[in-house]
């Protein structure tokens, strides 16, 4: 327990100097920049999984703090394609949705910082920022305009990655995908007549998903922007 506090002390200073200069611009809007807020556990969270890094120090903080803003920057800019299968259970067609990535944003990209942060209750809240390209900012257009729909739901993953999956960051991204699946099918139960059986598009996140426990997995709460491309309903088979 001494070590959790230590760490955690010593989290809060280096922040503290972080967050002095980062009250310098404040939070106010910038067409040029993306801003969103990421929380890091400074603990584990349950006993079945224990982080060889705990208690987290503040480098290892601000690592993880980027490395979630990375992902959820590029799922604004980039977003990704997908393929839904809806599935139906008479006929014995499994549910499927495939996710494939547009692009990323790598960790130590020079337009990617962390800002603000503040320690409640052993949690570390920081605000990140990230600085668009030309080309970015005209990507970022594309999914405010033309046939862009907007649809939130909530997804869930587990609360312990497989052995083969890539740690804490694995695990948010799987209730982040997850949330898109379920975007798009209430999306698609909501404005279609007919319940088709596949659908292609592509999605992005329109703003940072919030992450919480709900009955023991993981849960993310997330909106995004969906552009569907073509529709095959059932009367095609």
């Amino acid at each position: 327990m001494s070590r959790i506090i230590a760490s955690v002390s010593a989290v809060f200073l280096f922040f503290a100097v972080l967050t002095l200069a980062a009250q310098e611009h404040g939070p106010g809007y910038n067409p040029e920049v993306l801003r969103g807020e990421v929380w890091v556990e400074l603990e584990p969270l349950y006993g079945g999984y224990v982080d060889s890094e705990y208690p987290l120090d503040a480098d290892t903080v601000r690592r993880r703090a980027l490395e979630e803003a990375a992902l959820h920057y590029s799922a604004m800019i980039y977003g990704w394609s997908f393929h839904y299968d809806t599935g139906e259970k008479a006929r014995q067609i499994p549910e499927t949705f495939e996710l494939a990535a547009l692009a990323s944003i790598p960790f130590g990209d020079p337009g990617l910082r962390a800002t603000d942060m503040e320690v409640r209750d052993l949690r570390a809240r920081l605000w990140t920022d990230y600085r668009l390209s030309d080309a970015q900012i005209r990507r970022l257009r594309v999914w405010r305009t033309g046939t862009i729909r907007s649809a939130q739901a909530v997804g869930r993953g587990p609360l312990a990655a497989p052995e083969e999956a890539a740690g804490w960051l694995a695990i948010k991204k799987a209730a982040l995908e997850d949330a898109a699946r379920a975007a798009v099918r209430a999306m698609l139960r909501g404005g279609e007549r007919n319940r088709p059986k596949e659908t292609t598009g592509f999605i992005s996140l329109a703003a940072f998903p919030h992450y919480y426990i709900d009955g023991g997995r993981w849960a993310a709460s997330a909106r995004f922007s969906v552009q569907i491309t073509e529709i095959i309903p059932f009367a095609a088979y």
